[in-house]
């Protein structure tokens, strides 16, 4: 699929009647509304049945970036040293 034009705001909001028809007449195919200021592309409206594919994509993306701010922290402390740390017996909770 070609990316359709970057619209302006105000053209997009205009567009808005005429994209959710696509939507509701083409469903995950129909091209997406893309807009921002001065025509720079800010945003993206698609279909919800496409949200609701990418959105366990995109939250491996959030996971990964999550762990790699964790990872660059150093290494972790096993949560039995923690727990010793605080006087507690991790067996006890079984």
């Amino acid at each position: 699929m070609a990316i359709p034009p970057v619209l302006a705001s105000k053209d997009a909001r205009d567009e808005l009647p005429r994209a959710l028809k696509r939507f509701r007449e083409e469903g995950i195919a129909a091209a997406p509304l893309i807009f921002g200021a001065h025509r720079k592309a800010e945003a993206v409206i698609i279909p919800f049945e496409l949200y609701a594919e990418l959105l366990p994509i995109i939250e491996d993306m959030e996971i990964a970036a999550l762990v790699r701010q964790r990872a660059a922290r150093g290494p972790a402390t096993p949560l039995s040293e923690v727990a010793g740390g605080l006087g507690l017996d991790p067996g006890d909770y079984r």
